[in-house]
């Protein structure tokens, strides 16, 4: 219970939160979506004005230490705890 993501508004106006099981090692904001990684090795990734996920979270079984998302927000890249990098394709399977 101890975890959770808030969001305010620019200006400072408290909007929504949610509670989250896992702890978060890392977060990045691309456009309308958070890309979150945890210690506990889950991707997940949520609207940004709601805070639901948009999809399940990917199981990586290592604690994620970085995320970065690619310019064309096509890939999200993801550091794991034993130094490999997994690549992650977004969109659908044509497109990626």
């Amino acid at each position: 219970d101890k975890n959770a993501l808030h969001l305010y508004s620019v200006n400072g106006k408290y909007l929504c939160s949610e509670t989250l099981k896992e702890e978060v090692s890392d977060l990045c904001v691309t456009g309308e979506h958070i890309v979150m990684g945890s210690l506990q090795g889950f991707l997940s990734i949520r609207d940004l004005y709601s805070l639901n996920l948009i999809i399940s979270p990917l199981a990586m079984r290592l604690p994620i230490h970085c995320i970065s998302v690619t310019k064309e927000y096509s890939h999200i890249l993801v550091g794991l705890e034993d130094g490999k990098l997994i690549i992650v394709g977004v969109g659908k399977p044509a497109e990626v």
